[in-house]
């Protein structure tokens, strides 16, 4: 790929999704369009930018843009994070919302393995209030992402990333060379499209948030606009959980870390000692 060709695939990246593509790691962007440009029937990647230059197709454009935002994911990436929603975060918020549904959505949940993950959690948290209700929703910009998590299908090398064999065996049905999660917690999970540089109002008010392996790889100009946009949707006593790993003293105005350097995080700090009750 010529230099042009990479300034053209990172003006769209950020343009559409405010993604920040790595034009110093050609290979990596490589490794994603290759499978697109052979889908899309084309013999090379380059091939598949000229086509994108001619035709300007918005499909085409979007199929681009999707490759490029893929991003790996894992059951109970980051396993610190989901012992503290499940321990402290879960139960503390079901203390405090007797009677309406815990709202928690995995605003880029890739294949599926984060919002089951939460799902599995919810159900294996102890000292939830009597009759605690839980709702999960997982979007993604990824249309082919979405498709496979909501067929709920992983190969055995997808469920031994991060999940227990006791959860193997007791969330999943084992399907000759691949494993579905139960019809029961697939259930439990609502997925739509979204792209976060929209217009995130549409989504209602959700008590947890995870935006987990999406801030690294946005553009720096862009970052405070998203978190901004989710923080926005939390009640005063929310939660939003970020890698451990991103900078968020930019948001330092309106998050404060919950204990642990988990990655969670709160909207108003006069709830830490509750949400860590």
């Amino acid at each position: 790929m010529t230099p042009e060709d990479m300034d053209l695939l990172a003006a769209l990246g950020r343009a559409r999704a405010g993604v920040r593509v790595e034009t110093e790691k050609p290979y990596l962007v490589e490794s994603r369009l290759s499978p697109l440009a052979r889908r899309e029937g084309y013999d090379s990647i380059e091939a598949l930018i000229a086509a994108l230059r001619a035709k300007r197709e918005d499909r085409l454009i979007w199929a681009v843009v999707e490759a490029l935002c893929r991003s790996d994911t894992t059951f109970f990436r980051g396993r610190e994070a989901f012992a503290q929603l499940r321990h402290e975060v879960l139960p503390a918020l079901s203390r405090r919302r007797p009677d309406t549904p815990i709202r928690i959505w995995s605003a880029a949940c890739a294949t599926g393995q984060e919002v089951y993950s939460l799902a599995i959690a919810a159900n294996e948290a102890s000292g939830l209030a009597t009759g605690t209700r839980f709702e999960f929703f997982g979007s993604d910009l990824s249309e082919r992402s979405l498709e496979k998590a909501q067929a709920g299908i992983y190969t055995q090398f997808e469920v031994q990333r991060g999940l227990p064999i006791r959860m193997l065996v007791k969330y999943f049905e084992n399907q000759d060379d691949t494993w579905a999660i139960s019809p029961r917690i697939r259930q439990m999970v609502r997925w739509k499209r979204i792209n976060l540089l929209a217009d995130l109002s549409v989504m209602g008010r959700f008590d947890v948030i995870l935006l987990r392996g999406v801030l690294r790889n946005m553009d720096a100009s862009l970052r405070a606009k998203v978190v901004q946009a989710l923080v926005s949707l939390l009640p005063t006593d929310g939660v939003l959980v970020l890698d451990p790993e991103d900078d968020a003293s930019e948001f330092d105005d309106v998050l404060t870390a919950a204990p642990g350097g988990t990655g969670i995080y709160l909207r108003d700090p006069s709830v830490r000692v509750a949400a860590a009750a």
